[in-house]
């Protein structure tokens, strides 16, 4: 991922020189092992082929230097892999969940689908009303099957390795500068494999030019047709 990164700020350099570094210096940090279960059979999402087709959240905790706990709510795009938001607060209701996607929705819209899980928040009267006004469908997945929101969770990940258990926050304001920070460089700076290696917000950008519908023929004169240009980019979802 950091040889990705490099590459994508335009330095062209050997990933042996990079990996040859980044042991030098002692930048590895120590990830957790997954558990290897016995396979079973999954019953996979179905492709989200646009931007804003569906959209996905889940909470996170952690504890400033004090120790005092705080929550954070995560909404991704599943289709684009943006990070919508990181919500910070010391408690985050139903009502809180309404106001962030309200707030997201008026720069991009609302979605067709938000999967979540089964918390509380979701499942309460302020989250279902505010779907059913909003013409938004709320797709829970089943009881302790995380896995079935598997692009938030994927996230969550990436957000806890790279965010949470590499910052000190001091305060809640604290929180939420630093958080925002590495929301903005992880939307606009970092590549992601599933979508091309390229980052999230540049992905978005890319979908929509490609999906915009064109020009009134009015609109163009004869000399200044413009010969449409293919943006390419790959998405998979078999690496979330």
């Amino acid at each position: 991922m950091m040889l990705d990164r490099i590459r994508w700020r335009g330095t062209l350099v050997n990933h042996k020189r990079v990996y040859r570094l980044y042991r030098q210096e002692g930048l590895q940090l120590p990830r957790r092992r997954r558990k290897y279960l016995r396979s079973v059979r999954r019953q996979p999402l179905t492709p989200a082929l646009n931007v804003n087709a569906r959209w996905s959240m889940d909470f996170m905790s952690d504890a400033f230097s004090d120790g005092r706990k705080f929550r954070v709510l995560n909404v991704i795009d599943d289709f684009s892999r943006e990070s919508l938001a990181i919500e910070v607060g010391a408690s985050l209701p139903g009502i809180v969940v309404t106001r962030v996607l309200d707030r997201i929705a008026t720069t991009r819209g609302y979605p067709a689908v938000i999967v979540v899980d089964n918390g509380p928040e979701f499942r309460g009267r302020e989250m279902d009303a505010w779907a059913c006004r909003k013409g938004v469908r709320l797709h829970f997945i089943d009881p302790g099957k995380p896995m079935q929101n598997g692009f938030v969770e994927s996230f969550n990940d990436k957000f806890r390795y790279g965010c949470l258990n590499a910052e000190y926050f001091v305060g809640l304001e604290d929180a939420r500068r630093r958080i925002e920070a590495w929301r903005h460089d992880y939307n606009e700076q970092r590549p992601h494999r599933s979508i091309g290696r390229i980052p999230p917000a540049v992905f978005a950008r890319r979908a929509a030019a490609l999906q915009s519908p064109p020009a009134p023929s009015g609109l163009l004169r004869n000399d200044s047709i413009v010969t449409p240009i293919g943006v390419g980019f790959v998405h998979s979802d078999s690496d979330r």
